[in-house]
């Protein structure tokens, strides 16, 4: 009888989530690979990536950064989504901070990653995905798509990373000279760090 009960209350709880809306919000603007506007005018900063910088005040556009704009613009532009939000629900300029889904289910950051136009960005605490985009990372790394099609810029001898900020620099940035020993990680390779998900330092830009 107890165990009668038991399955009842299961198929309850399956039914009532079956029931539960599910908000979906369209995309008004696309500004970039990583950074679109809803309807409602709030700015959505996708979690857990970071697309390439288009450029600004006479500066140039990063590789690929029109490109991720383009496929973003492709996959999400005047498309309804779903926002899954993390610990953090917005950071310091107002934008939420969201993985963002499509009507089918596709996660559009794990999208631009596997297509190799953006870099897994760890911001903690919100790291509930790490995993699946770290996945979807190597797997445009193994296959050399989009940014992955080309090897880095003035290549260093090795590199430095902090376990603590994920960030990793080259052996003369002075932020990269900071980190405590405790949370200081070497990589032979910038291609080895990336496969580790961390992220490259935005001041010396390893």
């Amino acid at each position: 009888m107890k165990q009668k009960k038991l399955i009842l209350l299961v198929l309850v709880a399956f039914a009532g989530a079956a029931l539960t809306p599910v908000n979906f919000e369209r995309v008004r603007h696309v500004f970039d690979g990583d950074t679109v506007v809803l309807e409602t005018r709030k700015e959505v900063r996708y979690l857990g990536i970071d697309a390439p910088e288009l450029g600004r005040d006479g500066q140039p556009d990063d590789p690929m950064a029109l490109e991720s704009k383009r496929v973003n613009q492709a996959l999400v532009g005047n498309r309804r989504v779903r926002l899954e939000f993390d610990q953090e629900k917005e950071d310091r300029h107002g934008r939420l901070l969201a993985y963002v889904f499509l009507e089918n289910g596709d996660m559009v950051n794990a999208l631009l990653l596997r297509k190799g136009l953006a870099r897994v960005l760890v911001v903690k605490p919100n790291v509930r995905y790490f995993t699946v985009l770290l996945e979807a990372q190597r797997a445009a790394m193994s296959a050399k798509s989009g940014l992955w099609s080309q090897g880095p810029e003035r290549p260093e001898p090795y590199y430095l990373g902090s376990g603590k900020s994920q960030r990793f620099h080259r052996p003369t940035c002075p932020f990269g000279k900071e980190i405590a020993s405790s949370n200081r990680v070497r990589f032979s390779t910038a291609y080895q760090a990336y496969w580790e998900g961390f992220h490259p330092c935005r001041k010396c830009k390893p």
